[in-house]
């Protein structure tokens, strides 16, 4: 494989292209997967109106829009890296009301989101029509491996000391989850689209030499 630099922009305009020319039936069920520091919630906001533009319709749905509510997440303590690991994000919700909607034969009809954790109690947020031909953007951290039902995946990787370095120190408990994603799921070893974000002006995709 090599490491090919690539500015900000160029990466937002290279994954636009690249998803607005994938087919799949029904709708585009994109995951955006990373660690929080790796940004990406906001690199999957950069997406939708580029791919507006060119005729595909978006939704972008954050992860952290379905966590499971405080007395279930939180059994363990608030900072208990492997329930954070296994069990934060409420991934049947998050099946049931974005990605099999979203799917072949689906309805369209997906929740933005579920659960505000910050209140702890539901969003009550309306449902939104994805037309056919639409892309569903999924972002946040632990989506891989799970076998949620995604058509592509985009992986942003963080080396262990950038992601050290760049987590919020509030958040650093979460660093032995992240290092035990990386070791049992090993994202970056099977994404769609991996890319190195070690430094945030300076990311780089990750391509195979090997010919297909």
């Amino acid at each position: 494989m090599r490491i090919r630099p690539i500015s900000p922009e160029l990466l937002v305009a290279e994954l636009t292209e690249r998803l607005a020319g994938t087919d799949a039936p029904g709708r585009l069920r994109v995951a955006v997967d990373g660690a929080p520091a790796a940004g990406p919630d906001e690199l999957a906001a950069a997406l939708v109106d580029p791919l507006r533009a060119l005729g595909r319709p978006a939704l972008h749905v954050r992860a952290a829009d379905f966590l499971r509510p405080a007395s279930v997440r939180l059994e363990f303590g608030r900072t208990n890296p492997d329930a954070f690991y296994e069990g934060w994000v409420d991934e049947p919700g998050l099946r049931r009301e974005v990605l099999d909607p979203a799917g072949p034969g689906g309805s369209g009809r997906v929740l933005p989101s579920l659960w505000d954790a910050t209140a702890d109690r539901a969003s009550r947020a309306a449902y939104v029509d994805l037309p056919p031909g639409g892309v569903l953007l999924v972002s946040g951290a632990l989506l891989l491996g799970g076998g949620l039902p995604f058509d592509v995946t985009v992986h942003l990787v963080l080396s262990p000391a950038a992601l050290a370095r760049r987590t919020d120190p509030a958040q650093r408990w979460t660093l032995p989850a992240f290092a035990r994603y990386a070791d049992e799921v090993a994202p970056a070893s099977f994404a769609d689209v991996v890319v190195r974000a070690d430094d945030p002006r300076h990311p780089a995709l990750v391509e195979s030499t090997v010919s297909p």
